[in-house]
């Protein structure tokens, strides 16, 4: 390598290096030192998802029954067009449906009183 070329590398090096540690030394002055105020419990974030999560659930337990008996309407309607093939798939739909809606109406009761015990 001549002696040139190595020079400007370094010269290169050296420059990235003081740029670098401009950026660090400018960046941790103009850095703003957070202070916790009440803890995690008073905290804006914390008691609006805790509402946010309420309402959710609340509207949740109020939707899924009503969703999933229009669904169950609709696939008894499609069951009873269907052929002897088709009526088993429209039987384990039903199934489903009424499974999901217990499912989705315990999980948000559960999810809704959980929160509950955090006001």
């Amino acid at each position: 390598m001549k002696p040139k070329k190595a020079t400007k590398k370094a010269a290169r090096l050296l420059r990235k290096v003081w740029v670098s540690a401009a950026v660090l030394v400018t960046t941790s002055m103009m850095a703003v030192p957070a202070y916790a105020a009440d803890g995690v419990q008073g905290s804006k974030i914390v008691t609006g998802t805790e509402k946010l999560i309420g309402d959710v659930t609340t509207w949740l337990m109020v939707l899924a029954p009503v969703v999933a008996g229009l669904l169950i309407i609709y696939f008894f309607i499609r069951r009873s067009a269907a052929d002897e093939m088709d009526t088993k798939k429209w039987n384990n739909r039903i199934v489903v449906a009424i499974v999901s809606c217990i499912g989705a109406v315990l999980g948000s009761a559960t999810l809704n009183l959980i929160i509950g015990y955090y006001k």
